[in-house]
């Protein structure tokens, strides 16, 4: 295996077992020797994160190892984002998703993780992070144009919010070719339903199958 290769499935194995830690030292590691930026998210980190996920979907990993393999590529790509801005390269992307958890529930962990495997599926994702107001969710959507809006509820008091916040999108004439997707630990696919989202996620993992099925990819 190549210098660079080594590099690569070194980053890939961070990623899976969730070394926080080590993570931003060895993206700078990376670029040092010569890897390009975009081969370090497109062969270390996005196999990293796509195998932890598929870990999580058989049972292998709980949420705790998920949550830190989501974190150690964050932490990879706050490292990489400016170079890829910088230099202008991008992935082909599916679409830009929007997230946020909804206004008086400060929850983020299931939504960082969506965010983390959305990125990794080659989604763009702006994420509004937690307590987020029916207000913010529509100024951004007029602001960013995003193809999707996914929207975490993990108490069954803000579960509401969810349907002002579409019922607002509505009211403001953004709602027509926006799909919203619902998710978080109280929501079902019947609340989805009745406050017309287009669907809703379980977990994480099945977030991104949505997301892909709602931009037809």
């Amino acid at each position: 295996m190549s210098d660079k290769g080594a590099l690569l499935e070194k980053l890939k194995g961070i990623v899976i077992d969730g070394i926080i830690e080590d993570s931003e030292g060895a993206t700078k590691e990376a670029l040092g020797q010569g890897v390009e930026p975009l081969e370090i998210v497109e062969k270390g980190l996005v196999p990293g994160i796509e195998e932890a996920g598929a870990r999580f979907s058989r049972g292998d990993y709980f949420l705790p190892e998920l949550v830190a393999s989501a974190e150690a590529m964050q932490t990879a790509m706050a490292v990489l984002d400016p170079l890829l801005r910088a230099k202008q390269e991008a992935r082909k992307t599916l679409g830009h998703v929007l997230l946020g958890t909804v206004e008086g529930d400060i929850h983020s962990i299931g939504k960082n993780i969506v965010g983390a495997l959305l990125q990794a599926a080659g989604f763009v994702v702006t994420d509004l992070g937690a307590n987020v107001a029916v207000g913010t969710f529509v100024a951004k959507a007029r602001e960013l144009r995003p193809n999707i809006i996914g929207m975490s509820a993990l108490l069954t008091t803000t579960m509401v919010k969810q349907q002002q916040t579409i019922e607002a999108l509505a009211k403001e004439g953004l709602r027509s070719g926006l799909k919203v997707m619902v998710g978080g630990a109280p929501v079902t696919g019947d609340w989805a339903k009745k406050i017309g989202a287009d669907d809703f996620a379980e977990d994480a993992v099945a977030a991104v199958a949505v997301a892909k099925r709602l931009v037809g990819a």
